[in-house]
């Protein structure tokens, strides 16, 4: 659902509660954010499914309201796009997106919306450079702090008392998907509370996520942690229900001031779960391989005559304009990071919509079968599929990209944002 125009009584409505928030006592403050939450109830969506169709990516780019992200995006129930599945796996672009929020009118360089697309570009930009490194820490972690190598049990099954990272988890398994704050107030209370490294939380993370991007996600959990940014990323309970009331955690854990948080981040204290009894959920498995059910060539694949196309699972969308066109899944990837059983389904189901055959298995043998065919293909960073596929197709197609991308590495988002508007490269004017 749309979020209404903030000229409309609804919308005028809830920008006089949000700034009497702002400004007034305590006691307006926990009542402007009742009544806000109630307003942003009308505005969430009926659910979080996510058709993996073109026609479903096409509608939710036309319903965003960048000015309504741009004010509201903050908040859990609040207006953001949804559009992220569908920009990982390539049913969108980022230059299509901001080609279509800029010929509107109603964003432009300082543009939160737009910058969030620019966040996207520089994770890969990083991810250029430092490839596998986003795996590892880029800055030395807090000195002594020791991390645990494994989730713990209460985590994994939602069952930590805290009922923002209880919630966050069941979304996590039930949807596939995560509002961008809850991310990182899950993040937050993984690496800093529970004195788990990043680098585990990151790769269950990344398995749950029907949108999961290494670059984004890892570089993001770096951030959190502080191996990415000058300082790690705390949150409170205060911070919960000023954006997400109805997950309010007051009284547990994360009820402390930040100087106490930022403390707790720098020792090796552990905090546990909550006391007393919880029904615990059941993490859904993430598989290495497809799933049961789904059909797909273990031989190589015959190219027949005539113009061949590979697609891979970060190149869906429209049909390649091929005479034959053939889905690879790189199995060694999958090993290294699996998939939940509901991206698998998300990422097949287009894949078949679009291709002649699906092929399983290491696309190096494949690329060495192929050594001599003109094939086409979009490249991709993702490791393993990068090395095979500009083997197979000598000359890949590039990603689109919305933003230059600088040959030095920029450290951060302000340097590597500077450059883009010192460039003059991204037309932030209508067509």
């Amino acid at each position: 659902m749309r979020m209404p125009d903030t000229g409309s009584l609804k919308g005028r409505r809830y920008l006089r509660l949000h700034n009497r928030g702002r400004r007034g006592s305590a006691r307006a403050d926990a009542d402007s954010l009742r009544d806000v939450e109630r307003l942003l109830d009308t505005f969430a969506p009926a659910n979080d499914d996510f058709p993996p169709t073109m026609d479903e990516a096409r509608r939710r780019l036309d319903d965003l309201d960048a000015p309504a992200y741009r004010r509201f995006r903050d908040y859990v129930r609040g207006p953001v796009s949804r559009l992220s599945p569908y920009v990982t796996h390539g049913f969108l672009s980022v230059p299509e997106i901001f080609r279509t929020v800029v010929n509107r009118g109603d964003s432009g360089p300082n543009d939160k919306f737009v910058q969030e697309l620019a966040w996207r570009e520089f994770f890969r930009h990083v991810w250029r450079h430092v490839g596998e490194g986003i795996g590892r820490d880029i800055r030395p972690a807090p000195e002594g702090v020791v991390y645990a190598q494994q989730l713990p049990e209460d985590l994994l099954t939602a069952s930590t008392g805290v009922p923002v990272v209880d919630a966050s988890v069941r979304s996590l398994y039930d949807t596939g998907y995560l509002h961008n704050h809850q991310r990182m107030w899950l993040a937050s209370y993984v690496i800093h509370l529970r004195k788990v490294h990043w680098r585990v939380g990151a790769d269950w993370m990344y398995g749950h996520l029907l949108d999961g991007d290494l670059p984004s996600n890892h570089l993001s959990w770096q951030w959190i942690a502080g191996t990415f940014s000058r300082r790690p990323y705390l949150f409170n309970a205060d911070n919960v229900k000023r954006y997400a009331a109805h997950l309010d955690s007051s009284g547990t854990s994360v009820d402390r001031g930040y100087e106490e948080l930022g403390d707790l981040a720098q020792s090796n204290l552990v905090v546990a779960a909550e006391p007393g009894e919880r029904t615990p959920v059941v993490e859904p498995p993430a598989l290495f391989a497809l799933p049961p059910g789904v059909l797909a060539r273990a031989g190589l694949p015959d190219l027949g005559t005539g113009d061949v196309a590979w697609v891979h699972p970060w190149s869906l969308g429209e049909r390649p304009a091929a005479t034959r066109v053939i889905g690879v899944i790189h199995a060694p990837f999958h090993s290294r990071f699996p998939w939940s059983q509901r991206r698998w389904a998300f990422v097949m189901a287009a894949m078949r919509e679009i291709c002649d055959d699906v092929w399983v298995g290491d696309l190096a043998e494949l690329a060495r079968a192929h050594a001599d065919a003109a094939v086409l293909v979009r490249a991709t960073l993702n490791p393993g599929y990068r090395e095979a596929l500009e083997v197979l197709a000598h000359a890949p197609l590039p990603e689109p990209r919305l933003t230059p991308d600088p040959d030095d590495l920029k450290p951060s988002f302000s340097r590597f944002w500077e450059f883009v508007l010192s460039s003059r490269a991204v037309n932030f004017h209508p067509e």
